[in-house]
């Protein structure tokens, strides 16, 4: 026989029960939620947050391990949690940013000119894209790179011969999706 269902269990269906749910929990969840962040945009984000997980994991209540509200609770230090979490990855960042030069119209103009003439390197790299991980390496590296056939297997640690043949693999693959970028791969040093 079916365990019957708790009024909880039930919030993630029912408007109704979620509305009373709600009425009956917003001011614990409120000052739990305040006691552990300092800003209110942030307290009010959190306590709504807290609300939508009950609605995802009401159904996971089960009354014979604790009391409704301390389920929450622990819904609501989950919440939290993620978002103390998710703001130290966010301080990091701006720390690691912090002092670092930001770009002026100069830079940007540069690097956007950089970047245009990188086009074809990125239409090569996005050709290349479904061809093997091995095969795809040495393209990179003869075409893009620039180096021989003999470095590329090199750096790669396989024998010139393999590397001319996935090299002859590439090719054929790249001329038969993209006969406009062929033209680059032709010319590769020996």
């Amino acid at each position: 026989m079916a365990e019957p269902e708790s009024g909880l269990a039930c919030v993630g269906r029912d408007p109704t029960a979620l509305e009373e749910f709600y009425r009956r929990h917003i001011e614990e969840v409120s000052r739990f939620v305040a006691r552990r962040v300092r800003d209110p945009h942030t307290a009010a984000d959190l306590t709504a947050e807290v609300f939508m997980a009950v609605i995802d994991s009401a159904h996971t209540y089960r009354p014979a391990m604790g009391s409704e509200l301390g389920w929450l609770y622990g819904v609501a230090r989950n919440v939290v949690a993620a978002e103390h979490r998710r703001m130290a990855r966010e301080s990091q960042a701006v720390r690691r940013v912090a002092g670092r030069r930001l770009l002026d119209a100069v830079d940007i103009a540069r690097l956007e000119e950089r970047i245009d003439a990188e086009s074809a390197g990125r239409r090569i790299y996005e050709a290349l894209a479904e061809l093997p991980e091995g095969v795809r390496a040495v393209v990179e590296l003869i075409t893009v790179d620039g180096l021989t056939v003999t470095e590329a297997a090199a750096a790669l640690g396989i024998r010139p011969v393999a590397a001319r043949v996935r090299l002859h693999r590439a090719r054929k693959a790249v001329r038969a999706a993209l006969p406009a970028i062929s033209a680059t791969l032709a010319y590769s040093r020996e």
